[in-house]
């Protein structure tokens, strides 16, 4: 099957998450992704928590399959040379260096152009260009406070809370690779690159943009009704945190199942929506308050919301969050367990749709990670072994035009 990506090469210059993260998703979608490493230690990642000694942590394989890796020391004029000639072969380079470390190489925007008019220039910046903090260094964590997740996530009488997904990397990842494939799609309309950039920041923010609706409709009104401090709580005048509340004006809240003593994951996310009402009532055994004007809409249900959910709970008692679950599904109402790590490893519907896949690995004998999240179909994405330090440097020198001495004397300068 031939792969939509398939024909364009990508020069991948990044390193940690985000970057590689959306490269790897081009990968799996056809691109022929070069990932360009510092000789002898290459990726941070390959060395992070590692728990298998000399071999690549896991870190580094679950963001870097489908790849190639050339290992090239672009101070050395040598590389350098491999380097202008690879981006004239090339149709996208990523990066997430800091501010001015391409310039700082040699390879500013005019040099790329100019070697490669055709170069689409992809870049994962803290903040935008501009920005009073666009010299400051950006981690996941940072990302979340700067773009407004971590002031709106938690309890409201505790500290802003930082969510374990990574809304700061591998989100703003994949809005750079809509980015660089809508890019593509310019050229061949326009025949011209040109540079496409996301910052962390603002694909936080991006993921935020209810929390942004909440804070004008707080300034109009004053308060939120579908946040747990109404009617009875006060309100200040940015959006507060709702704990585990929907965001979406359907009351929701994580309650206790079976089990929840001494298992910290015995729980369901249960979500009261207005059309759901009656078949909840139904489930929960408690058919008089379909019609009772306390519960009957959701301004009324409001007030005495917690109230429900202890009502809730009390069902759901002498049910595992499974059972629970699949009792609740049949009357049509949104739920779900919450799912640990270990659950979702071991999920066979996972496993049989890619989504979770064991991937062979030279050094590591397999290890599990996840496939692409976007099905097609008439493409199943193939997840293949992330690669070894320098394991296809040979084959990318020889794809452009080197011969076996000339890859063995650039060896020996040290250059590759």
């Amino acid at each position: 099957m031939t792969k939509p990506l398939e024909g364009i090469r990508i020069i991948d210059f990044t390193h940690v998450q985000a970057g590689p993260a959306c490269t790897q998703m081009l990968a799996w979608f056809g691109a022929d992704v070069i990932k360009v490493e510092r000789p002898g230690s290459g990726d941070v990642t390959r060395n992070q928590l590692r728990d298998i000694p000399d071999a690549d942590a896991l870190y580094f394989t679950m963001l870097n399959s489908n790849k190639k890796s050339l290992t090239l020391d672009t101070k050395k004029p040598e590389g350098k040379e491999v380097l202008e000639k690879l981006i004239r072969e090339s149709d996208v380079l990523v990066e997430n260096f800091g501010p001015g470390a391409l310039d700082r190489m040699g390879f500013s925007w005019e040099r790329l152009n100019e070697l490669n008019p055709k170069m689409i220039v992809a870049s994962v910046k803290g903040f935008s260009d501009g920005h009073h903090y666009d010299d400051l260094k950006v981690y996941e964590n940072v990302a979340q406070c700067a773009g407004g997740a971590a002031s709106t996530t938690g309890f409201w009488d505790g500290p802003p809370t930082i969510s374990a997904a990574a809304l700061g990397d591998s989100n703003t990842g994949m809005h750079l690779a809509i980015g660089i494939l809508t890019a593509l799609l310019g050229r061949d309309k326009t025949g011209k690159g040109q540079k496409v950039a996301v910052s962390m920041q603002d694909s936080v923010l991006n993921l935020c943009r209810v929390k942004l609706r909440d804070q004008q409709r707080l300034e109009r009104v004053g308060y939120l009704e579908e946040y747990p401090q109404y009617p009875h709580g006060e309100f200040s005048d940015v959006v507060p945190r709702g704990g585990n509340a929907g965001g979406g004006g359907q009351p929701g809240w994580v309650l206790k199942c079976k089990g929840w003593e001494t298992d910290p994951n015995a729980y369901i996310y249960f979500t009261i929506q207005g059309h759901a009402w009656e078949p909840i009532c139904k489930a929960l055994g408690k058919p008089e308050w379909i019609n009772d004007p306390a519960y009957k809409t959701a301004e009324a249900r409001q007030p005495h919301i917690f109230e429900i959910f202890k009502t809730i709970e009390g069902w759901l008692a002498d049910k595992t969050k499974f059972e629970a679950v699949d009792i609740l599904r049949k009357f049509d109402i949104p739920c779900a367990p919450v799912l640990t790590m270990k659950e979702l490893a071991n999920d066979p519907s996972l496993r049989a749709s890619g989504t979770i896949v064991e991937v062979p690995h030279k050094k590591r004998g397999s290890y599990l990670t996840v496939g692409s999240p976007i099905k097609f179909s008439d493409l199943k994405p193939e997840v293949t072994a992330s690669p070894l330090l320098g394991e296809h440097t040979e084959e990318v020198l020889a794809s452009l035009g080197y011969s076996k001495q000339d890859i063995f004397n650039l060896r020996e300068m040290k250059a590759v």
